[in-house]
């Protein structure tokens, strides 16, 4: 999953992305608000963490012209406000959940998990098709019963294949969820994934839509 972290502070926005990326998130980090506009406007991701205080636009501005392009993005706010009032002000500007600093690192990834599960219409802490169970929270993945060992890459590929079962997703929009700017993608990356997937797991999990992505189906025996 693709996370954009909005925080000015380089020493806690350096914490953050490498927190993130050990759980297992790519991660894009943005350290004022018009930059974070425009990542936005342009860039797809699963969530967003986003701190209030930022440079050249307020967090509540950039809050307030993402929900009035009426995206459904998760946002979680980070912010040292405090307050009753800080808080009413960012959820009712379209928040889905408030974090004060200072906090756990392991409490900030749990709430994303809870996020994107929700955004995803999933109400289980675990994905789970044909015989195939994923627990993002333990970064665990077992079939039939049995664990199976799986890269980190292999790992967010298969966590957001089964977050949109049913859907039909493009090499490029697996790549947009999979790798943050910067991160140094293969040609055929998404491919051998897939492959490695099907070899570990059970090869008519994922089809093949010739010409238009990947799915993996709903309900699916083997």
């Amino acid at each position: 999953m693709r996370i954009l972290v909005i925080e000015d502070d380089t020493l806690l926005g350096d914490a953050i992305q490498a927190g993130l990326k050990q759980s297992g998130y790519a991660v894009d980090w943005m350290k004022d608000g018009v930059s974070a506009e425009q990542a936005l406007a342009t860039e797809p991701y699963a969530a967003v963490v986003l701190d209030l205080g930022l440079p050249r636009l307020s967090g509540l501005e950039v809050l307030r012209r993402l929900r009035r392009r009426n995206a459904p993005l998760p946002v979680l706010i980070l912010t040292a406000m405090d307050t009753v009032d800080d808080r009413i002000k960012g959820l009712d500007a379209g928040a889905d959940d408030y974090l004060i600093k200072p906090f756990d690192m392991g409490e900030l990834a749990a709430r994303l998990r809870a996020l994107i599960r929700r955004a995803s219409g999933k109400s289980e802490p675990f994905l789970e098709i044909a015989g195939v169970r994923l627990d993002p929270a333990a970064h665990r993945v077992l079939y039939r019963d049995r664990p199976v060992e799986l890269s980190a890459k292999e790992f967010a590929l298969l966590h957001a294949l089964m977050l949109n079962a049913g859907k039909v997703l493009s090499r490029a929009q697996l790549e947009e969820q999979l790798y943050a700017w910067g991160d140094e993608i293969e040609s055929n990356a998404v491919e051998v994934h897939i492959h490695h997937l099907r070899r570990k797991l059970f090869p008519e999990l994922i089809e093949t839509i010739r010409g238009v992505g990947y799915l993996m189906p709903r309900d699916k025996g083997n």
